[in-house]
């Protein structure tokens, strides 16, 4: 039984979906105005991580990931660089979902742009104010905190004598401080910003209401898990809460699921201190995704995460190796045995140690402990010669059920073919004749790669494997 830390409820709670075997999963996506960074990938792939742990359990997921495609940042960058909202924030789009695939992270079932969805704001903020949980000021709507009694319940944030009137308001889509305010719905239109014309007057929906649309739009006004980073708590989340169930007079989320803070070798990440790092940054450093991959999932969603360069080459090694594991095993030649006991006990343990590890809240340490254990049990008994197709094939589904959840062993790839080979000597001999030494060069390249020796000699090319 799958338990998760419920940041609404303070506790470790089974999970237990209102609809099963559906599972309903909305995830705060990316402010799209800049490269995503290792700390918002944490979420992501934690999410991730969830997301096919679900899947592995039996459930049915719905999964479904907002964009936030305007918004203070946004508008500032956009207006820099001299281009239009959307043609500024389909580029910063494009380059996260090429990065969130590179990282293989599985796509939501529906991604909703914040854009796309005014009108579903607009309903939402008219039945908030026909409820009473609305005024308006300066051509702007705010939601007034004070008619919604149970305010503060996520966050837990003290609102004794801190309760805002209309003159306390905040206009600013982000704000830090644990300052409870009256914060706006709906945004007067400001020269030389993008606004849409609505029957609330000219302007721009706030951070806090698109997420409320779209998520009750998507999966109603009631559903299973909201999951996001730890600063979101306050004052994003405690603000949907507000307004979903402002509107709806339902409870909005069962589970709230939160990824905490990424430090970087000790301290907070920051472009000042020089400890700032994109997914692309490391790419270019030359180290792989599926590295990146593993060390974010490290470490416990719920704990704090210390990301160092010297971790992450560790991880470079520690996937090498599962991936030189994998296409041992699959390469293995097995002999006439059956099924033996030995691999019944080891598969046993370990898909036991595993289950046990992840329904521990996604205890990822303990998961990936489980993991490396049953690797080094098994490399034994590989050692040890023997091994029946029956075992094998019970060993090779088996890494394929801990990489359906953590994918990060890697493909084997197969082997080349000896016809497929001289077709590619073949072709190389063509782009030397015709001059084409790049295609050549590509092709031998290839071909070492795969383990192939070239060697030219008076009598033509032969090959040979290493």
């Amino acid at each position: 039984m799958l338990k998760l830390y419920n940041t609404l409820t303070r506790t470790v709670e089974e999970f237990h979906p209102l609809n099963p075997p559906q599972v309903r999963m909305y995830v705060c996506g990316p402010t799209v105005y800049d490269f995503a960074h290792i700390g918002n990938f944490r979420t992501f792939l934690f999410s991730d991580l969830l997301r096919r742990y679900i899947k592995y359990s039996g459930y049915e997921i719905r999964h479904v990931m907002n964009i936030t495609d305007v918004d203070d940042k946004i508008i500032q960058r956009s207006v820099e660089q001299g281009l239009s909202l959307r043609d500024f924030t389909d580029r910063y789009l494009e380059h996260f979902f090429k990065d969130f695939d590179d990282l293989g992270a599985e796509r939501p079932e529906e991604v909703l742009r914040a854009t796309d969805h005014i009108p579903e704001m607009v309903e939402l903020i008219g039945r908030l104010a026909e409820k009473g949980h609305t005024y308006e000021a300066n051509g702007s709507t705010y939601f007034r905190i004070a008619t919604f009694p149970q305010y503060g319940r996520l966050s837990k944030v003290n609102l004794e004598g801190n309760v805002a009137g209309a003159s306390e308001r905040v206009d600013a889509d982000e704000y830090t401080k644990e300052d409870a305010r009256d914060f706006v719905l709906w945004k007067a239109a400001r020269e030389g910003e993008p606004s849409w014309s609505t029957r609330l007057g000219d302007g721009r929906p706030g951070w806090h209401i698109e997420c409320s649309a779209m998520s009750m739009k998507a999966l109603g006004e009631s559903f299973d898990l909201h999951l996001g980073g730890i600063d979101l708590v306050f004052p994003h989340h405690e603000n949907e809460i507000a307004q979903s169930e402002g509107a709806s007079g339902a409870p909005f989320v069962r589970y709230w699921v939160h990824a905490e803070f990424l430090m970087v070798n000790g301290e907070k990440m920051s472009k000042s201190k020089g400890n700032f790092y994109t997914y692309r940054d490391l790419i270019e450093k030359g180290y792989q995704p599926r590295a990146i991959r593993y060390l974010l999932l490290s470490a416990p969603h719920h704990k704090q995460l210390n990301f160092t360069l010297e971790g992450l080459q560790g991880a470079e090694s520690t996937i090498a190796r599962l991936n030189d594991f994998r296409r041992r095993l699959a390469e293995l030649v097995p002999g006439a045995g059956g099924s033996s006991d030995e691999v019944t006990r080891l598969v046993k343990e370990a898909v036991g140690r595993f289950e046990t590890a992840m329904d521990d809240d996604l205890n990822t340490a303990e998961a990936l402990g489980a993991i490396h254990d049953f690797v080094r049990e098994t490399n034994t008994l590989l050692a040890q010669g023997g091994m029946g197709e029956d075992d094998q094939q019970r060993l090779l589904h088996t890494v394929e059920r801990f990489d359906q959840v953590f994918n990060i062993f890697g493909p084997v790839e197969q082997e080349l073919l000896d016809s497929e080979i001289q077709t590619l000597i073949d072709e190389r001999q063509e782009a030397r004749k015709s001059r084409n030494f790049a295609r050549s060069d590509e092709i031998r390249d290839l071909l070492a790669a795969k383990g192939i020796i070239l060697e030219d000699t008076r009598d033509g090319v032969r090959w040979r494997r290493k």
